[in-house]
């Protein structure tokens, strides 16, 4: 017998919500704004065991209310969270090419707990919600009009499911209203990027039309020169395939430290001895500065610095060195190491108060899910 959530009518709406990434997958039943069961695999979805593994948990639980699914890229299909549908669902393949890394195994969950779970309303949360209302002079390209006009080239912007809990928390810590906060928030993970935020809505964002832009980040490039990506292309030096996979997944912190790592932890533990892996660390702190200052331009005063993403909570080198070059800004490096919880870090009294948030996008898609469904 099924066993776990409790059912629809049993108390407090369950949610189980589904992070679909490109090497692997999180499923976590939500009720009341705690996890009560969870399965995380450090696999790719769609495999057969996968299938399998995720076929087995849900049967151990009773249905929930309802199932939210973390969509990375919704394009200017899905603006805000959705209720899927069979319509929905036949034009989402559309958006693949968007993202290639996360939305295919994205989708391929998605159908595969409809099938399961005929009965229970799906819903997608989309990670560029967030920034659907960027002021037009940031989403826009500099790129011809009818470029721009056919394949909707603009700026989306991404991590919005962190950044938007990632606020919530952050005014709770301040004791003050969202609508009252302006704040420079830097998501850093396996994927990276930062966000200028002024009473509530984003206002400039590092990623771009993909989640290929801005800082480097573990795998990725972030930004580089489009003309050098044009001449790698030129004269048969790469082939657009081997352009696609080497900026996708061998760049970023990968790449800087000769291949040693694109874990953060084990750069700051090897870069006393490897100068490679020093090097890392100094670009990504370098480039996480420069993005945080320039979206510092779209706000009228800073009132805190916020940190999030699995770098952001759980690497307090990183954050210091990121901080040591803001002084422009009137931030100061915190000291210490992290906090058990989240928290405000810097030291009293300091002019900018720097915050360090955990990364809980599963608790932001429940409560958009049940948001969406009234």
């Amino acid at each position: 017998m099924p066993t776990g959530t409790s059912g629809p009518g049993g108390g407090p709406p369950v949610v189980l919500t589904v992070n679909a990434g490109s090497s692997s997958l999180r499923l976590d039943y939500v009720r009341a704004g705690e996890v009560v069961d969870g399965l995380a695999r450090a696999e790719p979805p769609g495999s057969a065991e996968g299938d399998r593994t995720v076929r087995d948990f849900l049967a151990a639980h009773v249905p929930p209310h309802a199932v939210g699914h973390r969509l990375v890229h919704g394009g200017d299909l899905v603006r805000t969270p959705t209720r899927v549908d069979d319509t929905l669902r036949a034009q989402l393949d559309q958006l693949g090419t968007l993202a290639p890394l996360h939305l295919p195994p994205a989708l391929h969950l998605l159908d595969r707990i409809r099938e399961q779970l005929p009965g229970v309303p799906q819903v997608l949360c989309p990670d560029t919600a967030f920034h659907a209302q960027l002021p037009t002079p940031a989403a826009t390209y500099p790129l011809p009009a009818p470029w721009r006009e056919r394949w909707g080239l603009r700026r989306y912007g991404f991590h919005g499911l962190s950044y938007s809990y990632a606020l919530r928390r952050s005014a709770e810590l301040l004791d003050r209203p969202v609508g009252g906060l302006q704040l420079l928030l830097a998501h850093l993970g396996g994927g990276a990027s930062v966000c200028a935020v002024r009473d509530g809505r984003s206002l400039d964002t590092s990623m771009g039309f993909t989640p290929l832009d801005g800082i480097p980040m573990s795998k990725r490039s972030g930004a580089v020169d489009p003309g050098m990506l044009l001449w790698l292309l030129a004269d048969d030096r790469l082939s657009l395939a081997e352009l696609s996979e080497g900026l996708n997944s061998r760049s970023g912190l990968l790449g800087l430290s000769g291949g040693r790592s694109d874990d953060t932890r084990d750069l700051v533990a090897a870069a006393g001895d490897d100068p490679a892996a020093a090097l890392a660390l100094a670009v990504y702190a370098h480039r996480v500065r420069r993005e945080l200052a320039a979206a510092a331009t779209s706000l009228d005063r800073l009132d805190a610095l916020v940190f999030t993403g699995e770098i952001g909570w759980d690497q307090p080198e990183v954050r210091h060195d990121v901080c040591a070059g803001l002084g422009l800004l009137g931030v100061t490096p915190p000291r210490g190491g992290n906090p058990d919880a989240d928290a405000i870090v810097s030291d009293p009294g300091a002019l900018v108060p720097v915050l360090v948030v955990q990364p809980r996008e599963d608790l932001e898609v429940a409560a958009e899910t049940l948001a969406t469904l009234g």
